[in-house]
Order: C-alpha cells, then structure tokens, then sequence
C-alpha cells in the first residue's frame, strides 16, 4: 500500500482562498526559555497558530451552512475515514461548471467523490481565485441520489465564488449531510478508482470548518 498526500501545507502567511486572513504562527514556548524549566539537555517548543477555519486544505461539516447541523465534534468517524474513492480526472474538461452528466454510469454510493480539475496548479497566487472550476447545482443533486457521502475538489470552492453569493454545492451538500473538502492537491496521482480517502479534523464544538490531512490510499 502507498501513501497520497492530499493536502497543501499550512505556514505563516499562507493565502488560502482570496480575501481571508493568512495564518499566523508565534511562540508561547522558545526552546532556550524552556531550558530553565527541564532537566539539563532537555528543551521543548510550544507555539500558538492564529488562524480561520478556512485554511490550506480544510473539511465543511453541515454546521458550516446550518446552525443546526452537525458541528466538527459531531461527525461520525466512518464518514471520514477509508472512504472508497472514486475520482473524476476533469483537467481538461473545457468547461468551468462540472455537471450531471459528469456522474453517469459510475457507483458513488457512499463513497467519496473527488474531482481533479488541475486547479490546484494555482494554489497560494493571485489566478487561484479567478474563473475557477465549481460543482454546479445538477451536479450536486446527481451526487445526492446517487448515495455519495463526501465531496472533494481541488479548486478554490465546490461553488461557483462570481456568481454573486449563490452557494448551491455547498447548500444541497451539507443540508444532505454530504461533506466537503476544498483545496486538495495531488489528484492526478490517484487513480479513478481503487483507493480509500480518508479527511478527519478535530473534533472541535461549535466549529464548522477545519484544515484536514487529507489522504488517499493506494491499492
């Protein structure tokens, strides 16, 4: 078995999605102050880390969108963790909106369904944020009835950020207890099929959304 990293590094001044605040990384703990408090030969480091929801590569639980909905704490395990992977290779599809028709003929049924755009080829620079690829509303409703259970996309958002605040992906998604994960990276190297997805934050009450180590498992 062989190891995918999924998810973009998180550092200090990291720009996730346009207009949101980079992180920040201080010290609370240096490791030549810590020496005062440790045996001799013994230092440790202990930071603290500022930052939104929304950073690197992060998971939307339905508390994201719904005030009722489940929160970061309140999201089963199995629904995060070795979640058969079914990929949609979408880099040169043409078009930005991904469609119903995307979906025909593949069993998504409680599986996690990633879409590889090659968008990620932009993360961290100005072009991330414009003209990006997006899940449209069909699209999201095919990915309903058809039993997925998690939604990935390697681009900016799962919905379209210039059609004026609409946010349909995110609404159907969430409100169906589908979760989704936004900014993945390293796409091209999973296949189609055959490998297990795994994306699970901390289990942190009252919070919505939270940077994942996203992965996937190769057969």
């Amino acid at each position: 078995m062989s190891i995918v990293d999924l998810s973009h590094p998180i550092r200090a001044g990291l720009v996730t999605y346009p207009g949101l605040p980079a992180p920040v990384i201080t010290s609370h703990l240096t490791r030549e102050a810590s020496r005062a408090n440790y045996a001799p030969g013994t230092e440790f480091a202990m930071d603290i880390i500022t930052m939104i929801g929304n950073t690197g590569t992060y998971l939307d639980s339905p508390f994201h969108r719904y005030a009722e909905g489940p929160d970061l704490a309140g999201l089963d395990l199995a629904s995060l963790v070795g979640l058969r992977a079914e990929v949609f290779h979408l880099q040169d599809a043409g078009t930005r909106g991904i469609g119903a028709d995307t979906f025909a003929g593949r069993d998504l049924g409680g599986a996690a369904v990633l879409l590889h755009t090659g968008w990620d080829r932009f993360f961290g620079t100005p072009e991330y944020g414009a003209g990006a690829p997006f899940l449209s509303e069909d699209g999201a409703r095919a990915l309903i009835a058809a039993g997925a259970r998690l939604v990935g996309i390697d681009s900016v958002n799962i919905d379209d950020t210039e059609s004026g605040g609409e946010r349909p992906a995110h609404t159907l998604l969430l409100d169906a207890g589908i979760h989704v994960v936004e900014h993945l990276t390293r796409l091209e190297d999973v296949p189609a099929s055959g490998a297990r997805f795994t994306a699970a934050p901390p289990a942190i009450e009252g919070f919505g959304t939270f940077p994942v180590r996203a992965y996937a498992e190769l057969p």
